[in-house]
């Protein structure tokens, strides 16, 4: 075509293609709503947080808050029962199970955390613990139903049954109505086993030792040791209780021989026997029949054995086994066991159903309950200290009474052996306390004088050996028989005997060191320590002027005992050669020193014993003598004290080495 040029197409030259970007981002329209869809979520996320925060958090406190509630009841309950207001006790304990109920409705309210995983397992240890809680109310239910009958006997706080007639009116009443009460122990036994059933099925471990977990761990590992204890406890004691009215005198009288033991002149089950008397309990009234000293009764035991070795060897002058020195075992039934065999053969001999034995202790604590004044055949008692001796007053008119001599004869061969001016005194002190207790009003005496009692056995300073084998079965289960137990770990137990050297012991001050030291084989090397100290001055004891003796060099006969097996590896401060057996499925290791007035001793020894402890925790039973009391004791691992205490019970604790 005219006035163009032919564009050939083939002839232009290709341009490369430039590459296509896609952008995809969003416009500020789209940025806006994903900004609002992303407050949404969250604000659903943060909504469906706080309500199960609601559903969750909240029932938990709620629990949290009722169970403290309840334990704060719990405490106010067992306040009003240490107050022996049985009334008060009664009325708290409706006010616990009311608490602990809402704790229950609680807890049910919030059932779903049973199907979430881990915390299903703490609300199921809950539901134990509260279910545990529940029979231990009905536990304590039972017992204070069974025992407010006898409010006004036993001195409880509460209007008791037996209001009428004389004390021992109410005695007989309340005795020979006891029998009623013997199922009841049956009921409280299947109430505790219930209770144990719970709790075991808690298991402390899954609780962790950190945000307050170890805290809650202790405390059920305690609970299930107090669970245990108090059912161990209510089994053994059950068959004691049920036979208690038979005990007592009903319907067939029963008859007992009280011992004395002064542990001023301490020997192996807590003191020199001074004086003895027949009791006769008729329905619970107490007859002293006959009371003398013991010196009389050993007169008319005849064709006595020869003395054992300890007795030859460290009491002068004593070729024969007496009456008064037969309770050589550190095991209180063990000694009555030999006491019994010469007790058969005496003059004076009387069937009894048992034997008790009571010391200084429990004259001097009773008398101070009572006013603080006892007469007894024209003298007056009173536990306020006495200058003379710096002991109180009735222990010193007593060794004035017993022990001062009665009369010395130069003419006649040697002096007269000491002799007692009131072979009856013990017996009619104990009757002219049990008269002025009896002839009182109960609330008086009889609460403070039974707690006291409970106190005085726990301490050791009343034994028992009674001869029907379920009563003493009980009795041991309540550790008042003065038994050397059995134990797994260490154990230590120290007896000593006082042998010469008049009543020092009341003088004589005493401080325990026990030392561990573990080595990499982990055995464990033991030093104990004993240091002795008499800070009085001597007594005038020439028998020619008639001085009353009672402070004098102690003669100290001292057996300690450990695990058997152990093994002794040095001592020092015996005045004779250290020995070592076996006794009472224990290793002893025996010795002998002496304490002079003014004058002190240190007495150790060193031995490992015969196991291995692989988790650095020892258990450790000390075993206290009895007769003795507030002797200070320390422990210490590699010289670092750990405790120190005054041994008053026996005492179980753990050595972290």
């Amino acid at each position: 075509m005219e006035g163009f040029n032919k564009i050939d197409l083939e002839t232009v030259p290709s341009q490369p293609a430039e590459p296509r970007i896609i952008d995809n981002r969003p416009k500020p329209k789209a940025k806006i709503n994903f900004l609002k869809k992303s407050l949404i979520a969250l604000g659903v996320i943060l909504a469906v947080l706080f309500i199960s925060g609601l559903i969750l958090i909240a029932p938990l406190q709620k629990v949290y808050s009722d169970a403290k509630s309840t334990f704060k009841q719990v405490k106010i309950a067992v306040d009003a029962l240490k107050k022996q207001n049985i009334t008060l006790t009664s009325e708290e304990l409706n006010k616990t199970k009311e608490s602990l109920t809402q704790t229950q409705k609680s807890l049910d309210e919030i059932s779903y955390f049973k199907f979430i995983p881990l915390a299903s397992a703490y609300y199921n240890d809950a539901q134990h613990l509260i279910k545990a809680g529940f029979y231990g109310l009905s536990a304590a239910r039972v017992l204070v139903d069974s025992i407010t009958p006898y409010a006004d006997i036993l001195g409880l706080k509460g209007q008791g049954s037996f209001v009428g007639g004389t004390a021992s009116q109410r005695i007989q009443t309340a005795v020979t109505t006891m029998g009623k009460i013997a199922p009841h122990i049956d009921d409280i036994a299947v109430q505790m086993e219930g209770a144990k059933k719970e709790i075991d099925a808690v298991d402390p471990n899954h609780y962790p030792a950190f945000f307050g977990g170890e805290k809650i761990r202790n405390g059920l590992f305690q609970s299930k040791q107090l669970i245990d204890q108090g059912v161990g406890f209510v089994s053994d004691a059950r068959p004691l209780i049920k036979i208690l009215p038979s005990l007592l005198g009903d319907p067939k009288e029963k008859k007992y021989l009280i011992l004395f033991q002064n542990d001023k002149e301490l020997r192996p089950t807590g003191g020199f026997i001074t004086g003895y008397a027949i009791f006769r309990i008729v329905s619970g009234v107490i007859h002293v029949d006959s009371a003398n000293d013991i010196y009389s009764l050993d007169a008319g035991i005849y064709g006595k054995q020869t003395a054992p070795a300890p007795i030859l060897k460290y009491l002068a002058n004593v070729p024969v086994l007496n009456l008064r020195d037969s309770n050589l075992s550190p095991d209180f039934i063990t000694s009555m066991e030999t006491f019994n065999s010469l007790y058969k053969k005496a003059a004076g001999y009387v069937p009894v159903d048992g034997i008790i034995a009571l010391d200084t202790n429990v004259l001097v604590s009773t008398i101070k309950i009572l006013d603080d004044e006892v007469y007894a055949d024209g003298i007056r008692f009173t536990s306020k200290t006495d200058p003379r001796c710096d002991c109180p007053q009735v222990i010193y008119e007593l060794e004035s009474l017993i022990s001062t001599p009665k009369s010395v004869d130069l003419k006649v061969t040697t002096l007269r052996a000491v002799q007692s001016q009131r072979k009856d005194i013990i017996g009619t002190l104990l009757y002219a306390i049990m008269d002025k207790a009896l002839k009182s009003s109960p609330k008086l005496y009889w609460g403070p004088l039974f707690q006291d009692m409970l106190v005085q056995t726990q301490q050791k300073h009343v034994l028992f050996d009674i001869y029907n084998q379920d009563a003493q079965s009980g009795i041991e289960a309540l550790n008042a028989a003065g038994r050397i137990r059995t134990f797994e770990g260490d154990y230590l137990h120290i007896n000593q005997a006082n042998f010469g050297g008049a009543k020092s012991n009341m003088f004589v001050q005493e401080t325990v060191t026990q030392n561990y030291e573990m080595a990499e084989d982990k055995t464990i090397t033991k030093k104990l320590t004993i240091n002795y100290k008499n800070p009085h001055k001597p007594s005038d004891c020439n028998l020619e002027r008639g001085n009353l003796c009672i402070n004098a060099v102690l003669r100290d006969w001292i057996r300690i005992y450990v695990p058997l097996g152990s093994k002794l590896v040095d001592s020092k401060g015996s005045e004779v050669k250290m020995i070592s057996y076996d006794e009472l499925g224990k290793t002893v290791f025996e010795g002998f020193l002496t304490v002079r007035p003014l004058g002190s001793a240190v007495f150790s020894i060193s031995y490992t014993l015969p196991f291995k402890v692989k988790d650095g925790s020892l258990p450790l039973l000390i075993q206290k003598q009895p007769g003795t009391g507030g002797n200070e004791y320390t422990l210490k691992v590699n010289d670092n004290k750990i405790d120190k205490f005054e041994l008053l019970t026996d005492r179980e604790t753990k050595i972290k080495l």
